[in-house]
């Protein structure tokens, strides 16, 4: 199956990583936080909303197509579809039809996870990349950026406490 994408290389994209360490190996962080449960991680930071809930799932998050509808606690949502899945060190998906603010300024997002081995451990990087709408790409890369990297470090953190967490409780499948 095809995914159409919502960014090409002609698109002057607005980029914005963060990164964190974990003791985990890779495939054991993937497995714990490609499958995550957003209201778990993603919680209101600054002026942007937490997830409450997820509807609309097609099928299980495991390989590129499946669609959600993330619900946020302001009451909007979006389209979220995983357009990639590498199994152990990747997944990447992209948002669109935004019904907050956002929609007034990215045509939509492209998300992508990697998780890197790092020594005994993991380098886990999460990107969003924005498509800015006509005219707005000042607004993205300027006053927006700080704001969206809290909210993204903050989820981060809660990701990493969840892979850590499932590292202490011995339940975890050793990679190979």
């Amino acid at each position: 199956m095809e995914i159409p994408l919502l960014i090409s290389s002609a698109d002057d994209t607005v980029s914005i990583t963060v990164q964190q360490r974990v003791s985990a190996a890779p495939g054991d962080a993937f497995r714990v936080i490609a499958p995550i449960d957003l209201p778990s991680v993603f919680h209101r930071t600054g002026p942007f909303p937490g997830v409450r809930s997820v509807a609309n799932r097609t099928e299980a998050w495991d390989h590129a197509g499946p669609t959600r509808n993330p619900q946020f606690d302001d009451g909007s949502q979006v389209d979220e579809q995983l357009t990639e899945y590498t199994e152990g060190s990747s997944f990447a998906y992209q948002l669109t039809g935004f019904t907050n603010v956002l929609s007034r300024l990215a045509a939509g997002v492209r998300g992508e996870w990697n998780f890197n081995p790092d020594g005994d451990g993991t380098l886990i990087r999460w990107t969003y990349e924005f498509k800015p709408l006509p005219g707005r790409r000042w607004i993205l890369a300027g006053p927006f950026v700080p704001l969206w990297r809290r909210y993204m470090a903050a989820a981060l953190a809660r990701c990493v406490l969840a892979v850590e967490a499932e590292e202490r409780s011995g339940s975890r499948v050793l990679s190979a």
